[in-house]
Order: structure tokens, then C-alpha cells, then sequence
């Protein structure tokens, strides 16, 4: 089984929002009052966004956009095909998103994981992310939430110049930067 990296499309984003997992659904459902696969899906194409397609089938996004100068938050949500993916998204994180974003001046970049989710809690620890605190009441209904981050000195081995080259490496071959609508609004979770 093949997984691919592809910069994000309405389209598939749309898709996956619609056949979430269960976990995601949950995580997304306490974060937000009103929403839809598609309003989901355009508000996760605010920065640098990306699909992992298994056998040609969109299956996860995932990603990062800015808040404010220097805050980023990072995402992901997937379908129960997700899983398989899990290893090719890790990959691309460290090998392109970590090093876009440190590219464009992050200093924090940020994600929030449901507390009663585990998968996303281990697999955010080795995403080298640091729980930082809990966060008691979060959700809208009161479901607590852990918050991650990564901070500059953390990723101190990420030169710039390796960064700009993933970032360019990340582009499609027409230089759109499909994914990257570049607005500052993101979806955290």
C-alpha cells in the first residue's frame, strides 16, 4: 500500500472531513459550534496544508497555519485509513512542514489534542512535541484538552537554508504553492 504526499485540494480535504474517524470527530465536534466537511476543509487550506492519499484514496490532511507573527498552529484529522498513513505523514513533518514553517519565522507552533484521544497524545510525543498542560474545560461541552508545542529551540537543528529548500521542493512544479492560501486562520486540533 502506497502513501503519497500531495499538497491539499478543497476536494479531497471536503472528502475526508466527511469520513472521519471517530476520535476526530469527537475532537472536532467539542472545538467548534457549527461546521461541515466543507467548512472544515476551507478553513484547514489557511497556510501550508497537505493530503496523504493510501492506494490513490485521500485518507488524512494535516498541516500548519499562522495565528500572529510567529505562532503557528498545527493540525491533522483523517478518515480510519489514517493509521496506515501515520508513518509517511511523520516523515513529510520533519523532513518538509517542520522545516517550512521554521522557514517563515515560527517561533511556537502549537496543536491541541482531545485528552481522552490517545493515539493523537502518543503520536504528538513522537512528533517531538512537549505537553505543556493540560487544559481543563476546553471543549465546549467540558472535555479537557492537553496542549503541545514546539518551540525554536527545540527544532535548533533545522537550518534555514534546508528550509527554504523543502519549502521550495514542497511547491508544485508550476511554483502555486497549492495549500498555502497564506490567510492567518487555522483550525487548531
Amino acid at each position: 500500500m502506497a502513501v503519497r504526499i500531495i499538497p491539499a485540494t478543497l476536494r479531497d480535504l471536503s472528502y475526508i472531513a466527511a469520513n472521519l474517524r471517530p476520535e476526530d470527530r469527537a475532537e472536532i465536534d467539542c472545538q467548534l459550534d457549527h461546521w461541515s466537511p466543507a467548512l472544515l476543509a476551507l478553513t484547514a487550506l489557511q497556510g501550508f496544508a497537505y493530503v496523504a492519499e493510501l492506494d490513490g484514496n485521500p485518507e488524512a490532511g494535516f498541516g500548519a497555519a499562522e495565528q500572529r507573527g510567529g505562532l503557528w498552529i498545527a493540525w491533522s484529522w483523517g478518515t480510519r485509513g489514517m493509521k496506515r498513513c501515520v508513518p509517511g505523514i511523520t516523515a513529510h513533518f520533519h523532513a518538509v512542514l517542520g522545516p517550512q514553517v521554521a522557514a517563515r519565522g515560527a517561533w511556537r507552533v502549537e496543536a491541541r489534542a482531545l485528552a481522552a484521544n490517545h493515539l493523537a497524545l502518543r503520536w504528538l510525543g513522537r512528533l517531538g512535541a512537549t505537553q505543556r498542560c493540560r487544559l481543563p474545560g476546553y471543549g465546549r461541552n467540558g472535555e479537557d484538552f492537553f496542549l503541545y508545542d514546539w518551540t525554536r529551540e527545540g527544532w535548533n537543528h533545522v537550518s534555514l537554508s534546508k528550509a527554504a529548500g523543502a519549502e521550495a521542493a514542497a511547491s508544485d512544479p508550476d511554483h502555486r504553492r497549492q495549500g498555502r492560501a497564506g490567510a492567518r486562520g487555522s483550525l487548531a486540533g
